[in-house]
């Protein structure tokens, strides 16, 4: 399994017991929807090993798991701090505004009063919140993803539809003219 075809589950945390559970923590938002899950890729050595699940229990976004083959302390030490990883074929369709941060690379970003402001490189995960990265040209814009920013999501098109804060966008677009005209007045 290629990495880029798969999404960050968690990692595993802790060894819990002495016969090899493993404690996940899911990087989710709800670890629910995992309760029923009989496999998982682990990276070890760069490389995304299949590890099938004998046994789940699910408390939040914790997670206590027995998998095959691993049944020691020393076999449960040598997976911890390992990321955990599924298909993307996985994970349940989103609808409305709600996204995946995998899938809005690619998009075209139009903005409510500004009409079509780039496409969308990344979505950058902060502990405050997460941020759209868009690029047009040389210009990088960065919009919070916000749901009150987001008007709408059309997959289909690979399409978002933005009423990003008045002024936001041409803030980036000035910064960027006033770093061109200083670099220009410095080369004189």
């Amino acid at each position: 399994m290629d990495k880029k075809d798969c999404f960050n589950l968690g990692y595993i945390a802790k060894r819990v017991g002495n016969h090899g559970e493993l404690g996940f923590v899911l990087d989710v938002d709800d670890g629910n929807r995992y309760k029923k899950l009989t496999s998982v890729f682990i990276e070890i050595s760069n490389s995304l090993v299949p590890f099938f699940i004998k046994k789940i229990q699910i408390k939040g976004n914790n997670a206590t798991v027995s998998l095959e083959g691993i049944d020691t302390i020393t076999k449960a030490e040598e997976l911890l701090k390992k990321s955990l990883f599924l298909p993307l074929n996985a994970l349940s369709p989103l609808k409305g505004k709600k996204f995946y941060f995998h899938e809005l690379p690619g998009f075209v970003a139009i903005d409510k009063r500004l009409g079509e402001i780039g496409i969308v490189k990344e979505v950058l995960d902060f502990p405050q919140q997460s941020i759209i990265s868009i690029v047009k040209g040389e210009h990088e814009i960065l919009i919070p993803s916000k749901e009150e920013f987001i008007v709408s999501i059309d997959r289909a098109a690979k399409i978002i539809h933005l009423d990003a804060p008045e002024g936001l966008i041409e803030l980036y677009i000035s910064l960027k003219a006033d770093d061109d005209s200083e670099k220009e007045s410095d080369e004189d």
